[in-house]
């Protein structure tokens, strides 16, 4: 039998009943026109999040967090100014505009670790908001009566000006359910990013929780299994929601890239996330959403237990959702759909799992620039999966991809009805 394109293509799910636009790249480059050096820098949403991580390290504890501005395409730094004005000159040298605020984030974790000893509800969840510079804690409607009352005092005890309150009106939930896209008996989630395990075989990154929930996973529903879950590297609940998930086929060509339907998006390489950040999630239910990135290191209560560690995000998402990648126009690759309330009808709070820290825990690599030598197992276009792998015949393609019944093919992607072109990403609303 031919060899044929693994159907998981990096989030290669289709994107059922979306509306996703795709224009030219918007994002402004750096300009780097400005001699004067307390004048911020224009940065693109990645080349910040780099200056984030230098700062962080050149700062100290004066760094009290930062965050993106895509308005005027800046890094907003927060400092704790002291008695040293330096760490002001030397983040205004490097390019950030720099902001004066009181909460340190030694402070701010001292907050968030009261939070999870004396108010860990099912139902909440909180994270550190660096244009508030404190903690945004959110309860969803389940969070009622005492565990109101519990809460509510827990962060007054923070004292004034280190947290607020947010209710959600929904509840939180991972985003697993019954249906199409990858299978495993009655649980449906969406794949994340295909990625090289370390021993060199072909993978991709799901939820943890569809990793704890079977072994194996198909394309189709009732389909056989294509692809069995790295049982040691299953996390949830606890330090974070991610599986590596094996292509039982060594020969499956597992390409570095996002399907969006009709057309892809490459990706490079894993990033950090930062707030203010503006990302595109692609799952199996909803397709192709975007939104802001708003705190990070969240912790959230689920229902299963908690979870750390994760990116709290204002977009949209749904049950089926759950694994799909989290990315940016530009290719970089940023989360994996955890879960959260709402839905994609009247909004929501999604959390994702860092790609990066899946990466590091699973010794997994991912794009050309982390990828172990050159293609190999993780990227390609003719040559794939074997009888049980996932082509253009059994799960990618016409006959049982999104078109008719396994959701995981071309037809019903963001094709051309739905305002493609094949050069980028803009915001949908």
């Amino acid at each position: 039998m031919p060899k044929r394109k693994a159907a998981i293509a990096a989030g290669g799910v289709a994107a059922l009943g979306a509306a996703a636009i795709l224009l030219p790249n918007a994002n402004a480059s750096q300009d780097g026109a400005s001699d004067d050096a307390a004048a911020p820098r224009t940065l693109k949403a990645a080349d910040a999040s780099d200056l984030a991580s230098q700062l962080e390290g050149l700062l100290g504890d004066a760094f009290a967090g930062s965050y993106y501005d895509a308005d005027d395409q800046q890094l907003v730094v927060n400092v704790i100014p002291g008695d040293n004005n330096n760490v002001i000159v030397q983040a205004k040298k490097a390019g950030a505009k720099v902001r004066e605020v009181e909460n340190s984030l030694a402070a701010l974790d001292a907050g968030a670790q009261t939070l999870k000893s004396e108010a860990t509800i099912p139902g909440t969840s909180w994270a550190v908001d660096p244009r508030t510079n404190k903690i945004l804690v959110t309860a969803d409607s389940t969070v009622t009566g005492a565990k109101w009352d519990q809460l509510e005092s827990t962060v007054d005890s923070l004292g004034s000006g280190m947290a607020t309150i947010k209710k959600s009106e929904g509840t939180f939930k991972t985003f697993l359910s019954g249906g199409d896209a990858i299978f495993a008996g009655g649980a449906r989630c969406s794949a994340g990013f295909n990625v090289t395990a370390g021993d060199g075989s072909p993978a991709f990154l799901t939820a943890g929780h569809c990793g704890v929930a079977a072994a194996e996973w198909s394309d189709a529903e009732g389909g056989a299994p294509i692809a069995t879950v790295d049982a040691a590297t299953a996390t949830f609940p606890g330090a974070g929601d991610f599986a590596l998930v094996k292509y039982d086929d060594p020969a499956t060509e597992a390409p570095s890239e996002v399907n969006l339907g009709d057309q892809t998006v490459a990706i490079s390489q894993a990033a950090e996330a930062e707030v203010g950040l503006q990302v595109f999630r692609m799952g199996s239910t909803t397709g192709l959403n975007d939104g802001q990135v708003l705190g990070l290191n969240a912790t959230v209560n689920y229902p299963e237990g908690t979870v750390t560690g994760l990116i709290q995000t204002d977009v949209c998402a749904e049950p089926g959702d759950s694994g799909g990648s989290l990315f940016t126009q530009d290719g970089l690759a940023i989360g994996l759909t955890s879960g959260g309330s709402g839905d994609c009808t009247v909004g929501g709070e999604t959390f994702f799992q860092p790609v990066t820290t899946a990466l590091e825990a699973t010794g997994a690599t991912l794009g050309a620039g982390d990828a172990a030598g050159d293609a190999g197992a993780g990227a390609g276009e003719e040559a794939g999966a074997g009888d049980a792998g996932a082509g253009q015949d059994a799960g990618a393609g016409e006959e049982a991809g999104a078109g008719e019944e396994a959701g995981l093919g071309e037809e019903v992607g963001v094709g051309e009805e739905a305002g493609a072109d094949d050069s980028g990403l803009t915001e949908q609303h």
